[in-house]
């Protein structure tokens, strides 16, 4: 499992490159984002695409694969596999076909997002995305009530909502941090009450990738 930068290529490690260049076939989310990544690198490896789409399908397939060779290796787009990303699946079915699974450190963008928030950080609940319908409002009562911070991935077309529903359901005064665009040229990070973040997004259109910080109760 080899984390790949979330925006700014020079977070790559020099271990995930020399992984990268010793495994014998990469498994990734999209081809043809990671061949952008590998030519950068320098890298030529034969690919083959394993994504939300097609996992449950190819799984028994891919672990058949992997066994044959030396070694392999998962990437998703940006960021650590697994993490709102494919890979589980294929963790754990490696694992009971007796293959060592190893996941190397690097990007996650829930991570530097948390820690510039100014919000506690010594304990959180990582939550991913929300449901689109069915069970946001269980997860928004959750936020509401939770005891420690919470963190979680937004859209650019669905942020205004969920600040919306922030409001709504912890209050205006509840402190929350966006961040967008982490590693990048136009990073950004806006920091405040809920209902102040939300003023601000719906004053100046979202756009990026987020990542949305919520202090607890």
């Amino acid at each position: 499992m080899v984390p790949t930068p979330i925006g700014n290529l020079e977070d790559i490690t020099l271990r995930a490159i020399r992984v990268l260049k010793d495994c014998d076939h990469i498994y990734a989310e999209d081809t043809r984002e990671s061949r952008k990544l590998l030519v950068h690198l320098g890298i030529d490896k034969p690919m083959s695409s394993f994504h939300l789409n097609n996992e449950h399908a190819i799984v028994a397939k891919t672990v058949e694969q992997i066994e044959q060779m030396n070694m392999s290796v998962l990437v998703s787009d940006a960021g650590t596999p697994a993490i709102s990303d494919p890979g589980f699946l294929l963790v754990r079915e490696c694992i009971k076909a007796g293959i060592e699974v190893e996941c190397l450190p690097g990007p996650t963008a829930f991570v530097p997002a948390l820690v510039v928030s100014g919000i506690p950080c010594e304990e959180f609940h990582y939550i991913g995305f929300l449901p689109h319908k069915k069970g946001r409002e269980t997860r928004f009562k959750q936020i509401a009530a939770s005891e420690v911070t919470t963190v979680l991935y937004e859209s650019p077309h669905r942020l205004i909502k969920t600040l919306e529903q922030l409001v709504q359901f912890c209050g205006a005064e509840r402190t929350v941090s966006v961040s967008r665009e982490l590693s990048k040229k136009f990073e950004q990070t806006v920091r405040g009450s809920a209902s102040e973040v939300l003023a601000y997004f719906q004053a100046n259109e979202p756009r990026g990738e987020f990542v949305v910080v919520v202090a607890a109760a």
